[in-house]
Formats: structure tokens, C-alpha cells, sequence
């Protein structure tokens, strides 16, 4: 068995809090050419995974290639380990290697999703926000112009809200899993579940978070954590003051965007368990996958 060591040293603060690094390559320009731009992904990443719903919804795919990285990540960070998990335009064995050939000082921890231009060979942005964004808005007639994550009306409601739920749920559940302190934990786990309570009320009288129309990017960001909740953050993470499924309105929420828009087989809880329980020893020492919880997506979510 591949050998692992924590991932996440140099951000882990002085108090034993978690506190993220920045994404290096932030560019927000594409040229709309099919075919020039590669998708570096992981099915079991939560922030690649709101790339992986963009570029479907935007019906970018046959514009845009797309590589998948193994789950199970070691010391050398994420890996092409063949099979489905292979890289045919560069060939690189580790994504780090395209960290490099863009600025070969990096030295820090390597992320998914990446936007790779083919033609300069280069990462142009590694921020999912971000990538959501130009896979929204950047490939002109190449995407579905029907599909508009980001309406402008909408945009102050929907960064409001994405602002919010990063901070105390998308990346709260990270901040509860790998703090070392107690008082720490306890105040980001209880924050994850303040949120959640509110979006539990604001759910009870519309379909979606912002309008009762369509999905914007807003949800699609809040719903790659949910997919996850009861899976991974409820044991792994210790985010178990409430399940997902104790939240009659998230849930069939979270049921109803599962079965739309095609977004169903991009959730693979075959890799996301796999990903966080053997990838994090100083969490999960013994790298047991639990077999639990059975969970029904496709339960009628009576949302429509």
C-alpha cells in the first residue's frame, strides 16, 4: 500500500487552524476555440466537481477535454495511474507537472480543477470559483447559450451567497476536519450547521437558492459539499451534530439537483470515499472506507 503524509502542513496555522491557501494561476481570459483547452479534474473533489457540473451544463464537452486524476493521493500529490485516470494530452504522470511547466518555482500544495491551454502550454486559472465562471461565461457561441449560471440581476444575491456558504460550509467542513484544536473545531462544526440551518429555511419556499426557476451558480457550488456530507464530513470530518438527511428541505434539495441537468453520474461516491479516507492518515490512520451510509438520490425529491 502507496504511503501517505498530511497534505495540508503549511496550512495549518500556529493555533492549529486550517487555513487555505490561495490559487496561484488566476487568469480570466480564454480565446472561445474548441478544442484548445484541457480540463484537469477529480471526480472526488468537491471544488473540481463545480468545474466538472459547468462544463456540462454549458454543453462544453466537445469543446473542452477533460483529464481525471487517481483519488488516492500520496506524498507526490495527485496522480495519473492509468486506466481511467490517464492524462492523453500531456502525458504527465503527476499534475504537479503542469504546476511546474507553468512556473516552475511552485512549490505548494497542487489542486484541482486546472484550465490548461494546450496551445502555451500552461495553466490559465486553478481557482474553481473562478473556472465556473469562465466555463460560464468565456466560450461565446461554443456553449449553451440557454445556460447562464451567472445572471446579471442575480450576481450581488448570488455572490452574498456564495461568500457565506464558502466560508462556513464549503470550506467550514474543511476547517472543522483538519483543525488540531478542540475550541477551534467546535466553532467551525457549529458554524457548518448555523448555515445550513438558515438555507433550511430559505429552502422551504423556493426550489432553488436564488430564484424558483433554474439553478445558478450559487447552488451548483453549495451542492458539491452536500453530495458529499453524509458520506465523508458527517465521520470524517466530525461534522455530525445533524446529517444531511435530518434536513427535510436540504435533502430533497440536494435529491432534485442530483437528478436534473444530467448531473447524476458526475457524483462518484466510489471516489470521493476512497479520496478522503485513505488520502488523510493524520484523520484516518488505519485508511478503513466505511461502508455506510446507504443513501437513495434517486428518491422522488418532490421539488419540481
Amino acid at each position: 500500500m502507496t504511503s501517505v503524509t498530511p497534505a495540508f502542513g503549511r496550512e495549518t496555522g500556529g493555533d492549529g487552524s486550517f487555513q487555505r491557501q490561495d490559487s496561484a494561476f488566476r487568469s480570466g481570459t480564454v480565446e472561445p476555440v474548441a478544442g484548445r483547452y484541457h480540463l484537469y479534474v477529480s471526480y472526488a473533489c468537491p471544488w473540481a466537481h463545480r468545474a466538472i457540473i459547468g462544463r456540462r451544463l454549458k454543453g462544453l464537452e466537445d469543446a473542452i477535454s477533460m483529464s481525471v486524476v487517481d483519488p488516492v493521493r500520496d506524498e507526490r500529490g495527485w496522480a495519473f495511474t492509468g486506466g481511467e485516470f490517464t492524462d492523453p494530452v500531456n502525458g504527465f504522470r503527476y499534475l504537479s507537472e503542469a504546476y511546474r511547466a507553468t512556473d516552475p518555482t511552485f512549490d505548494a500544495r497542487v489542486t484541482v480543477p486546472v484550465l490548461w491551454d494546450k496551445e502555451l502550454g500552461t495553466i490559465v486559472n486553478n481557482e474553481s470559483g473562478e473556472v465556473l465562471r469562465i466555463l460560464n461565461g468565456g466560450f461565446g457561441d461554443l456553449a449553451d447559450s440557454t445556460v447562464d449560471l451567472y445572471p446579471e440581476p442575480l450576481r450581488p444575491e448570488i455572490d452574498a451567497l456564495n461568500a457565506r456558504i464558502y466560508d462556513t460550509v464549503n470550506n467550514g467542513v474543511y476547517k472543522a476536519g483538519f483543525t488540531t484544536n478542540q475550541e477551534i473545531y467546535e466553532r467551525e462544526a457549529r458554524g457548518v450547521f448555523a448555515t445550513l440551518d438558515e438555507l433550511e429555511q430559505r429552502l422551504a419556499d423556493r426550489r432553488y437558492l436564488v430564484t424558483d426557476d433554474v439553478p445558478t451558480e450559487a447552488d451548483w457550488r453549495l451542492f458539491t459539499t452536500l453530495a458529499r456530507f453524509d458520506s465523508v464530513y458527517v465521520t470524517h470530518f466530525k461534522c455530525n451534530l445533524r446529517r444531511l438527511v435530518d434536513y427535510p428541505n436540504l435533502w430533497a434539495y440536494t435529491r432534485d439537483l442530483y437528478q436534473s441537468y444530467g448531473i447524476a453520474d458526475t457524483v462518484r461516491l466510489d471516489q470521493i470515499k476512497a479520496h478522503y479516507y485513505l488520502t488523510h492518515p493524520q484523520i484516518n490512520g488505519n485508511r478503513l472506507i466505511p461502508i455506510g451510509p446507504e443513501l437513495d438520490f434517486d428518491a422522488p425529491h418532490g421539488r419540481g
